[in-house]
């Protein structure tokens, strides 16, 4: 049976973090798929009009395929360099949500993230959507510093 590591980036270096630990877990495991998600922050609640709909809707499309290209993409291509299986998916939605709804979805067994150090002391020690998902997941996570 395959493991599968979900690892969340933020497009910083935490992530970066989180790609390398994540990497070598999987080579300790042997048989792994590790998935690279990144989170558009995105609320679908907000009341609009249809062309303000239309532009919301486009907008999103391009942040998927900037999100891609500059994060998810060159993270992949290098844990397959490294021969490593993996993937990438983007979503919009709330960081710790999605990523644990991505773990589910893929029968994923664990959910690798770097620590934020950006805002306030709790920010800091954490991050508010990584304390999110630490609370809510329902899978192990591994938290990078």
């Amino acid at each position: 049976m395959t493991t599968k590591l979900v690892i969340g980036l933020d497009g910083h270096g935490s992530g970066d973090r989180a790609v390398e630990y994540a990497s070598g877990l999987a080579k300790l495991i042997g048989d792994c798929e590790l998935l690279i998600v990144y989170v558009v922050e995105w609320s679908p609640y907000s009341f609009q009009t249809p062309e303000e709909n239309a532009e919301r809707h486009k907008r999103r499309e391009e942040e998927i395929t900037k999100a891609h290209e500059r994060v998810v993409d060159p993270a992949v291509e290098k844990l397959v360099q490294d021969g490593h299986k993996a993937r990438g998916i983007v979503r919009h939605g709330d960081v710790a949500n999605t990523l644990n709804d991505v773990c589910v979805e893929e029968n994923a067994q664990q959910i690798v993230v770097g620590r934020s150090s950006e805002g306030g002391f709790t920010k800091r020690l954490f991050g508010s959507s990584t304390v999110n998902l630490v609370l809510h997941a329902s899978v192990p996570v591994t938290v990078i510093g």
